[in-house]
């Protein structure tokens, strides 16, 4: 399954995905407010789940590569929550660019894809968004994807220890009905 825009491919995972992956996550800038892979041997097990996702629930993580160059730039898709948490069970937005692909609107146009995809074809009622207090480049993006914030939504994530400076968590929302009157 894939999704086009004007810009970009989401397309699933290939085997020639490790290598740019692998250079993508050992970026710092990267990993300053997200999860690091530990080694090339976790890549290939995370490529191999996502497929594996992707089989048992109709979506997920796309590759993302730009049209008419087939450089592999990052990913984004849809996925479930995968801990509790007082807005849960939800579906979240969620998307990793290489830094060279930073400040071209890629993700604001990938995630708006994946929430068209969300919403028309799983039919979903809300989709969600979340990033660390600091990440306001992730910010910015679900706001241009029409996505609010309620401060009073904002979460410290579960599986963060108490003294990680990720641990406090700004929530977004999109609810079916706001993200069809903005379109």
């Amino acid at each position: 399954m894939e999704l086009r825009t004007k810009r970009l491919l989401l397309r699933e995972w290939t085997d020639e995905d490790v290598e740019p992956i692998a250079r993508m996550v050992d970026d710092p800038r990267v990993g300053e407010y997200l999860a690091k892979f530990v080694d090339r041997a976790g890549i290939d097990a995370w490529i191999s789940a996502e497929r594996e996702y992707f089989r048992e629930h109709g979506y997920g993580l796309w590759a993302i590569e730009r049209l008419g160059t087939a450089e592999f730039i990052g990913f984004c898709g849809l996925v479930e929550v995968g801990y509790q948490a007082r807005f849960t069970p939800a579906i979240e937005v969620s998307w990793r660019l290489h830094p060279d692909h930073w400040g071209h609107g890629y993700a604001t146009e990938a995630a708006a894809a994946v929430l068209d995809f969300g919403f028309e074809n799983l039919k979903l009622n809300e989709i969600v968004a979340n990033a660390a207090v600091g990440n306001v480049a992730s910010q910015r993006v679900m706001e241009r994807i029409g996505m609010s914030h309620d401060p009073n939504d904002d979460f410290d994530h579960p599986l963060k220890a108490a003294d990680d400076p990720l641990r406090r968590q700004v929530l977004y929302r999109l609810a079916y009905q706001d993200w069809r009157q903005k379109r």
